[in-house]
């Protein structure tokens, strides 16, 4: 049985940078409209916890606000997101496409992500995915939202033995540790020296996974 090789989504196979900074914006202007929050949108302070589960992201980014509020910021959040994404708003990063084919000759591929359903259904769909990838995977599943449960969950359900985790935050990198696979960091956007420091491997570019698996 060919091994698995399981990919995060953002920041790893997608440049979501390019659409959170007009997401945010359009959704924390709902907020000033409504007088539910003022100054600047915080996307500094979310690109510093990028990865982190969504409950985790809304209680930092609006720590005053009630919990029914934060739940209607996120839902407005990924509206903005879904529609940026199917107009094409966003990429894959460079070699995604062609590396995900390459290595999907020679082994089964996952994305295990903390993204919402709808949100990551978006992005397998507007770049049709699916020619590579055999299931996707979203941290929705979880009740804890924990990132190594779900990779638990990925090798679980398809049997898999051995292979690797493909990430650019803590959360990947632990979540191969925990499941005795390989961790592979990717230096992109979000990803921290720090964290990628303790993984197995670290690239600069999608293109080198084929040197490494």
């Amino acid at each position: 049985m060919k091994s698995a090789i399981i990919f995060d989504m953002d920041g790893t196979l997608f440049q979501t940078n390019l659409i959170l900074e007009p997401a945010l914006e359009a959704t924390f202007d709902v907020l000033r409209g409504e007088s539910l929050w003022e100054g600047n949108t915080p996307i500094d302070k979310y690109r510093e916890i990028m990865g982190a589960t969504l409950p985790e992201v809304w209680q930092t980014l609006c720590p005053n606000h009630s919990e029914a509020i934060r739940e209607r910021s996120n839902a407005l959040f990924h509206e903005q997101l879904i529609q940026l994404i199917k107009g094409q708003k966003g990429a894959l990063y460079q070699q995604a496409e062609e590396t995900l084919e390459q290595l999907s000759s020679k082994y089964r591929l996952y994305i295990a992500s903390n993204g919402q359903v709808e949100y990551l259904k978006a992005i397998v769909e507007t770049y049709n995915l699916n020619r590579f990838i055999e299931h996707t995977y979203s941290i929705e599943l979880i009740e804890s939202r924990n990132k190594s449960e779900l990779v638990h969950l990925v090798k679980t359900e398809n049997d898999i033995k051995s292979g690797f985790v493909v990430g650019d935050r803590a959360s990947d990198i632990r979540a191969a540790k925990d499941n005795d696979l390989t961790s592979i960091g990717v230096r992109f956007d979000f990803s921290q020296e720090s964290e990628l420091n303790k993984a197995d491997y670290v690239v600069d570019s999608l293109s080198e996974l084929s040197s490494i698996v």
